[in-house]
């Protein structure tokens, strides 16, 4: 198995060697990622400047790796286009060191990182956990190479945004497939004086109110894994049974380690 895996914190970010380091017991991994910080930057597209890519001397020995100078999508569009030779079997993006809740995807660069493997007719994950948590990130990786393991036996083309909380894989409580809450954030402006010129700063504000039933701002509040189907049109839906086996599957998985 083959796994292409970028992210929007950029080529050193130990989020995303934790989680290579992970996907490399079970495959082959080639990494391409931005060479800097490129959060936020949604499903950005470099189309008027060209692009460059520097190979890399990788941590993880046996990975080769890429820095390229554009966003995840960039990252992403490049690696299946020319620096990647064989086939790819899976894209991953991630693992972002922030969780991607609600209304986050549409601006989240890791997610539109993802969402370019999942163009290409690929199984795309975005993977999250939240800031400054060593137990999330290290069962974020887990349960990425565990649930990419399955959809690769059974390739079929799915697009999964998984989030996880701040929690050991002994203390989660289980794994839901869920829905995109409504809101995650409250966006607001703030304004001073820099010189002769006025400067703007937006600020976004997580909302700390409950979650809705079924979403994936309540799952992570409960405790449980978040697994959210993306999809660019209704006739790409995956069935509910897919989800629905893959989330018994992995709990089993899980459960048993």
């Amino acid at each position: 198995m083959n796994i292409l895996v970028t992210n929007d914190d950029g080529i050193n970010a130990e989020s995303l060697w934790a989680l290579v380091r992970e996907l490399q017991i079970i495959a082959r991994v080639t990494v391409v990622a931005p060479d800097g910080e490129r959060s936020a930057i949604g499903t950005a597209v470099t189309l008027f400047e060209p692009l460059h890519a520097e190979k890399v001397r990788s941590p993880v020995p046996g990975v080769t790796a890429y820095a390229v100078d554009g966003s995840p999508s960039d990252c992403v569009i490049l690696a299946l286009g020319k620096l990647v030779e064989d086939s790819v079997d899976i894209v991953v993006s991630g693992i972002n060191t922030n969780l991607n809740l609600g209304e986050d995807v549409h601006i989240s660069g890791t997610v539109g990182g993802a969402l370019q493997g999942y163009f290409h007719g690929l199984p795309a994950l975005a993977v999250s956990a939240p800031p400054d948590s060593q137990p999330g990130l290290d069962s974020a990786a887990r349960v990425t190479a565990i649930l990419a393991q399955k959809i690769a036996a059974k390739p079929t083309r799915i697009f999964l945004n998984i989030n996880v909380p701040d929690l050991p894989l002994e203390e989660i409580g289980g794994l839901k497939i869920t829905r995109l809450a409504r809101s995650s954030h409250i966006n607001t402006v703030e304004e001073d004086d820099h010189g002769q010129k006025k400067q703007y700063r937006l600020v976004r504000e997580r909302l700390t109110e409950a979650g809705e039933d079924g979403t994936d701002i309540l799952a992570i509040e409960q405790g449980d894994i978040s697994i959210t189907p993306l999809y660019t049109s209704l006739l790409d839906k995956p069935p509910q049974r897919l989800l629905k086996r893959l989330c018994a599957e992995l709990t089993q998985l899980l459960l048993k380690g």
